[in-house]
């Protein structure tokens, strides 16, 4: 040991010093005034070359059903329409997935979920194509839906094959357990609700090229499946991005259909061609983030130290695969979030539900993994009569290492255990805990109290004193 580290100086090279150069320097976005101003770019302001057609998709009204009729005849012969788009349309392959070619552009013969596009118009103005879109005649014949993870688990409706990740030996812990608590946590699909909704414009150019203006975090998906629904080589189709005013996730896969139907527009017309969807429209069309059902069996010592936990977790996936096993796989490999599982079963289904087509989202599947175990310790300290901040500081990963994840993967870096201590400090956490605890105390004394009298003849009065202020309350 050398005579500084036995002094306690600090290293040179550990100690700290300014930061030089340019990580250090005020800089202004690139384009930050361009922003507050209202002059940066966006898709919807590229200038409309003259002869721009503008396209409206029609959508389903039905979560599964077959196609029996579809009839276009009236709306082609509406006065500024001047294409209608079908499947039959389409010069190469009828899809837009990312991965396993399980989303249809066009639906042919079956619709999946309520919105999935049967057509679109292509006018010279958007109220033209919107209107005419109305005068089809589509024919279906209703087929069971499964709308929910409970329909799909009830009907083993699964989409991808089931998953599953084991460590120690979960069935012996839970059954030696001195306690142990079983339940359900749910989270809730979410929309992305991106600034700038969906967009894009096509540009037909020389020898079949495309140029295609679009508002997507994957230029080049959505290259890859405009070149494969024209039937070209990739390198016929430029995708352009300035900018995009969001995307959170939402702007991965899915701008890969409005695209192709502008691109297929413009290819039959050879006419620019613009796909704006309207908000509600690309609420209704696009993929949320996966809504999930975790079902929890843990059992833990008297101290809330968790002995082994037990997670099923199904994900709604909706009608297509799209991103959904890769974020059903990280929902799974967050499962542990901060927390040693020494003993741990975790199966994930994938459901397949006659919805839309569930995908990226920010987190990606793992704030949903954390739900599970987030839930699971707030359970134990209910259970203990503990504060959840207690349980959680018991579970934590080693900060000497040593301990593996559910999939076998030593923690050797932990620094979950000292940040929280250093929160529970800087926050005063046990002090300003107590003072609200003492406050709720107090409150429940005056808050709207309420008094009842019962009388022999069984008839009542109820009375309550407070004021509404929108609680329920009658003022």
């Amino acid at each position: 040991m050398s005579e500084a580290t036995q002094r306690g100086d600090v290293p040179v090279m550990l100690q700290e010093r300014p930061i030089r150069g340019g990580v250090n320097a005020t800089l202004a976005h690139d384009s930050a005034a361009r922003h507050v101003s209202g002059e940066a770019t966006y898709v919807d302001d590229v200038p409309e070359l003259p002869g721009t057609l503008h396209l409206y998709v029609a959508m389903s009204t039905r979560p599964h059903a077959r196609i029996v009729a579809l009839d276009v005849s009236m709306v082609r012969r509406q006065p500024g329409v001047v294409c209608v788009l079908t499947a039959a349309d389409i010069p190469g392959v009828n899809d837009a997935s990312p991965i396993l070619g399980d989303d249809p552009v066009f639906a042919v013969d079956e619709v999946q979920y309520a919105g999935q596009s049967i057509f679109a118009v292509a006018a010279e103005t958007m109220e033209i194509a919107r209107a005419a879109a109305k005068l089809a005649r589509v024919e279906y014949e209703d087929l069971p839906a499964l709308i929910t993870i409970d329909d799909a688990l009830a009907a083993d409706s699964d989409l991808l094959p089931a998953q599953t990740m084991r460590l120690g030996d979960v069935d012996t812990a839970l059954r030696n357990a001195p306690h142990r608590i079983s339940g359900t946590a749910r989270t809730g699909g979410q929309d992305h609700f991106y600034l700038e909704g969906q967009i894009a414009y096509a540009m037909p150019g020389e020898d079949n090229n495309m140029l295609v203006h679009c508002s997507t975090q994957h230029p080049s998906e959505v290259q890859h499946n405009v070149a494969k629904v024209l039937g070209l080589p990739d390198h016929a189709v430029t995708v352009e991005v300035r900018r995009m005013g969001g995307g959170f996730g939402g702007k991965e896969s899915q701008p890969s259909l409005f695209a192709a139907i502008a691109a297929i527009a413009a290819h039959k017309t050879g006419r620019p061609a613009k796909l704006r969807l309207d908000r509600d429209d690309d609420m209704i069309i696009t993929g949320k983030r996966h809504d999930f059902r975790i079902d929890y069996e843990v059992g833990f010592d008297n101290d809330g130290r968790i002995l082994g936990v037990r997670f099923d977790q199904a994900a709604r996936c909706g009608y297509s695969a799209d991103l959904s096993a890769a974020v059903a796989d990280r929902a799974m490999t967050h499962a542990d979030n901060a927390y040693a599982l020494h003993n741990a079963s975790i199966d994930s289904r994938r459901m397949k539900t006659h919805t839309v087509s569930n995908t990226a989202f920010r987190g990606f599947g793992g704030p949903q993994g954390m739900l599970g175990i987030e839930r699971v310790i707030d359970e134990i300290a209910f259970a203990l009569g503990r504060d959840p901040l207690d349980i959680r500081k018991a579970n934590f990963y080693s900060s000497n290492g040593g301990d593996i994840t559910p999939y076998h993967m030593e923690v050797t870096d932990s620094i979950i255990a000292e940040m929280v201590e250093e929160l529970e400090a800087s926050s005063d956490y046990r002090r300003r805990r107590a003072a609200t605890r003492d406050a709720r105390s107090r409150l429940q004394g005056w808050i709207s109290p309420a008094q009842s009298r019962w009388h022999r003849d069984g008839t009542g009065r109820a009375r309550e004193s407070g004021a509404g202020r929108g609680r329920g309350i009658p003022d």
